[in-house]
């Protein structure tokens, strides 16, 4: 049973007649509609994707310009709009359904969790809130951390933690480092401190002034870095070590090796943004893994619970040291709920054989992409790490984005728009990898403008 409190006259067309007169008596009244006439566990429901839509462009803010697509529900890598037509899912919701849809562990541990305790805020201890940080502690180089609700959210706290690490750490200094070095092509969130940091100026323009102190500097750029490091003015280097929205762009051993450096002779700390890349997405439980190099924090969030909202913030004992209570907080972060959730992802991602897999199946994909699409003029590029995989191309993507979806597949951009960004869930199969291969090829004449 779905039952929808209206403020306003019914959304959806199959009710209007009965309940208008109804509510030209009650405009405050509640409504109840039985969606149970189609078995959840199969495609198609009462109300129509056409419905939905209209609806939606009546009582939501014009945020988000998205396709003619209604998600009603999923498994494993399959979603279905309400008509029970089927799409592939290589976007994962950005990047955050990494078991898929449905995965029987994550809901037996959600399902459990919600009968015996759901919230308590961060006044009081949670077990599950205490075994998922040290889970997350054991697996990492961290030494603590902060549960946040978001992405962007983990971000501000990291912003908060490296200025206040600045002013307790060095006390003796007139002006303690608050500025921040991030790079071209990055993308931290949307928050205002987070947006300050990403690179993309339409992100941050119609909202400014937003949080001053930010220098751009170009990604792999080792000796402007070094220098602005060294100025003693920093506080932070935020970057991702695979940039996800920047357009599959990944860091060389060589550039992270002397941000490391820099910033430990300086006494500014290094942030890796992991929030899309971290947690198994290219084949280590960590991005960094593959290249030595450890940061002093660390931001998660998309895949961590299993596509329920959660950041997390993992910090040094030093970094720690410096917050003190009251200093930052969240109402909702870490619940009892959520965090039983994270624990059902963490644990799988975390296996040597998952990992291992993931990167197997991304390798092989690459491979497959640049068998299938390589000599394509319009096709510039095909890298990635494990399964976040870009294919560049020398035009928009949008049209190719668009075919595919009418061929039943659900990608994504990236970069400028003209690169396509793979995101799938990190249990996909081969043979499922392989039809997205020959989705992607079928539709590949678009790009000439003919089909």
């Amino acid at each position: 049973m779905l039952s929808l409190h209206l403020l306003k006259p019914p959304i959806f067309a199959g009710a209007r007649s009965t309940l208008a007169r109804a509510n030209a008596a009650t405009p405050r009244a509640c409504l109840s509609l039985d969606v149970r006439t189609v078995d959840q566990s199969k495609p198609g429901v009462a109300v129509g994707s056409q419905e939905v839509m209209e609806a939606e462009g009546r009582v939501l803010v014009g945020t988000y310009k998205r396709p003619p697509v209604v998600l009603y529900s999923g498994k494993g890598c399959k979603l279905y709009d309400p008509e029970g037509r089927e799409y592939l899912d290589l976007y994962s919701g950005i990047a955050v359904n990494a078991l898929g849809h449905g995965d029987p562990d994550w809901i037996r541990a959600v399902t459990e969790q919600a009968r015996t305790l759901t919230h308590v805020s961060n006044a009081y201890y949670s077990i599950p809130q205490v075994e998922l940080a040290k889970r997350l502690v054991a697996c990492s180089f961290a030494d603590r951390l902060f549960f946040s609700n978001s992405g962007t959210e983990a971000n501000e706290a990291a912003i908060k933690f490296a200025r206040k690490f600045q002013r307790f750490s060095f006390p003796e200094k007139k002006e303690p480092a608050t500025e921040f070095i991030s790079f071209t092509n990055s993308f931290h969130g949307r928050t205002m401190g987070a947006v300050a940091l990403t690179s993309k100026e339409h992100y941050r323009s119609p909202f400014e002034p937003v949080m001053p102190g930010v220098t751009f500097l170009e990604y792999g750029d080792i000796q402007a870095a070094t220098k602005l490091i060294h100025s003693g003015k920093i506080a932070a280097v935020f970057l991702e070590p695979l940039q996800g929205e920047g357009g599959i762009l990944s860091a060389t051993k060589e550039f992270l090796q002397s941000l490391r450096g820099a910033c430990d002779d300086s006494g500014s700390l290094l942030v890796f943004d992991e929030v899309q890349c971290g947690l198994g997405r290219t084949g280590y439980l960590w991005a960094h893994e593959a290249y030595g190099v450890f940061p002093d924090i660390m931001t998660l969030a998309k895949p961590l619970a299993g596509g329920l909202p959660i950041g997390a913030v993992l910090v040094t004992e030093k970094v720690a040291a410096s917050i003190k209570y009251g200093e930052h907080g969240s109402t909702f972060a870490g619940g009892p709920l959520i965090c039983n959730a994270a624990l059902s992802v963490l644990n799988k991602i975390s296996k040597t054989e998952f990992l291992s897999s993931v990167s197997n199946k991304g390798q092989y994909f690459k491979e497959l992409l640049t068998k299938k699409l390589g000599k394509n003029p319009h096709v510039r590029e095909v890298r990635g790490s494990g399964l976040i995989v870009g294919v560049e191309l020398d035009v928009s993507a949008s049209p190719l984005v668009d075919a595919c979806r009418n061929l039943g597949l659900l990608i994504i951009t990236a970069g400028k728009g003209n690169v396509l960004r793979l995101v799938p869930p990190l249990i996909i199969s081969k043979q499922e990898l392989e039809h997205a291969a020959e989705v992607l090829l079928e539709c590949l004449p678009v790009l000439d403008g003919s089909n």
